[in-house]
């Protein structure tokens, strides 16, 4: 018997033909299941060539779908298409799969592709899975070649999709299966997506929070089970922050890291100045060798303002974490240090001394913020507030490693960011030090706007290359793995709360 059944979906039966004929060339295709939407009453039961079975699409991540599915499944692998776009995939790309599969026993595959846009072949690599790729928007790529051996010694061990899920069935049994046989990337490029949309990856980043509340309520719980059954899942309460040196010049520092920003860093640092507070503050800001007008501006804003401290670090190879570092570690440093990007205003005179005074009546070792996205005239665009509330003071710190960062602006004590420096890098430095923080130490959080966004075509992430943002996920997902070793090792018994 032919080895793969395959999984599509699509608004009607002709409309999966194209792609149907070139995936089923490869002979080794047994059977079709259709997920069509369950108002099209066209239900065959043979299409292009192949025996055909439907399925409701509207429940095509629920419970009430997966438990037939899987338990009507006749061959060995199921092969599930993704709805993506149109998938053109080279003639022995299925069998590269079956190969991979079948060689290392992984619970499933998937591998890179490029993209087609406007004539023109983009590659479009992927991240390797690791322990810590525990976001449920991991990208697998348009297709992923499940195991269904695997698939059922999962739901055997760790049970099966719960009754109640409706969004991210498949999410729950990703993170079964990769307990006993973890997923694997072929590096290689073995289709061509023509995609059905077109967005760059500024407009996609804040595509997780925008996500239906009871999505992500159900995407935590799930992710929270897979940690319990890890031996990760921290327990509240989590302790309040209650050392407290003394010696420091100021009771906060703002901190911005910056490089060649002549257009906005002067706003920024003038937001910072401007902010009114019953302790003495001032504003640091590491000046990583610009080649712009942005030293000239600072050096003339740092004249005539003896609040502002301005450092052209010596180094050179440093990342925006190594920037946080000479800030912190710098002798005009507060007690607190406040984040502000030198893209972003402070929305309000207050903002400053509400995230202290959080730190400081809370006894938290962290504070987060909430943010508006607004272009550079300060209006207010989509998707306008980010107020990160799937934070709960029970789970945060378990849901941190499922999402894809805490918000804006962030605040921390310095003692205890003297002790675990931010890393050397210019993406996910924050959010590696926030969970670090956060695995020990209880985190505040304020609801309401505090910070402006700034989003204009200058952004670092304004339009990444596949190949940066597979870059930027690998990074984050090895934070997350090296922080999900840590919580293990922490609840094993070990020394998981060293520095």
């Amino acid at each position: 018997m032919k080895p793969i059944t395959l999984l599509l979906s699509a608004d009607t039966p002709a409309a999966v033909l194209p792609q149907l004929s070139r995936i089923k060339a490869s002979g080794l295709v047994a059977e079709l299941t259709l997920l069509l939407p369950p108002e099209v009453d066209e239900r065959p039961h043979e299409l292009g060539g192949l025996p055909c079975t439907v399925m409701p699409a509207a429940a095509s991540g629920a419970a009430a779908l997966l438990g037939p599915l899987l338990a009507s499944l006749q061959t060995r692998y199921l092969l599930q298409v993704l709805p993506l776009g149109r998938l053109d995939p080279q003639p022995w790309a299925l069998s590269r799969l079956l190969q991979v599969a079948t060689e290392t026993g992984a619970g499933l595959v998937y591998g890179d592709f490029q993209d087609e846009r406007e004539g023109q072949l983009v590659a479009h690599p992927l991240a390797d899975w690791q322990p810590g790729s525990l976001q449920d928007s991991f990208a697998f790529g348009p297709w992923i070649l499940w195991s269904v051996e695997a698939l059922r010694i999962a739901t055997e061990l760790h049970g099966p999709v719960p009754d109640d899920i409706r969004f991210h069935g498949w999410y729950d049994l990703r993170l079964k299966v990769s307990q006993q046989a973890p997923p694997v990337r072929v590096p290689e490029p073995l289709a061509v997506l023509r995609p059905a949309e077109h967005r760059a990856s500024g407009q996609k980043v804040f595509d997780y929070l925008t996500a239906a509340r009871e999505a992500q309520v159900e995407a935590e719980r799930l992710c929270s089970d897979h940690l319990r059954r890890l031996g990760a899942l921290l327990e509240p309460p989590f302790a309040p922050f209650t050392r407290r040196l003394s010696g420091y010049p100021v009771e906060a520092t703002v901190v911005i890291p910056v490089r060649s920003r002549e257009r906005t860093v002067g706003a920024a640092v003038k937001s910072a100045l401007s902010q009114q507070a019953d302790f003495p503050f001032n504003v640091i800001v590491v000046d990583n060798h610009s080649t712009d007008g942005t030293t000239r501006i600072l050096r003339g804003l740092a004249a005539a303002d003896a609040r502002l401290v301005h450092v052209v670090p010596e180094r050179r190879d440093l990342g925006i974490g190594g920037c946080w570092n000479v800030a912190v570690f710098h002798p005009r440093c507060g007690r607190y240090v406040v984040q502000l990007d030198s893209d972003d205003l402070y929305q309000a005179p207050d903002t400053l001394a509400r995230m202290v005074a959080l730190l400081r009546d809370q006894q938290c070792g962290m504070a987060v913020g909430s943010y508006s996205l607004v272009d550079m005239d300060l209006a207010e665009i989509p998707p306008g507030l980010i107020d990160h509330r799937e934070w709960t003071d029970s789970n945060g710190p378990n849901n941190a490693l499922r999402i894809g960062g805490l918000g804006a602006p962030r605040a921390f004590v310095t003692e205890l960011v003297r002790e675990h420096p931010f890393p050397n890098a210019s993406y996910g430095e924050d959010y590696s030090v926030a969970l670090r923080i956060a695995r020990e130490y209880r985190v505040g959080r304020i609801y309401d706007s505090l910070y402006l966004c700034r989003r204009w075509e200058g952004n670092t992430d304004a339009d990444l290359s596949p190949a940066l943002v597979a870059r930027h996920q690998l990074y984050k997902d090895r934070v997350r793995s090296l922080e999900l070793a840590a919580r293990q090792r922490l609840l094993a018994g070990g020394d998981g709360s060293a520095p």
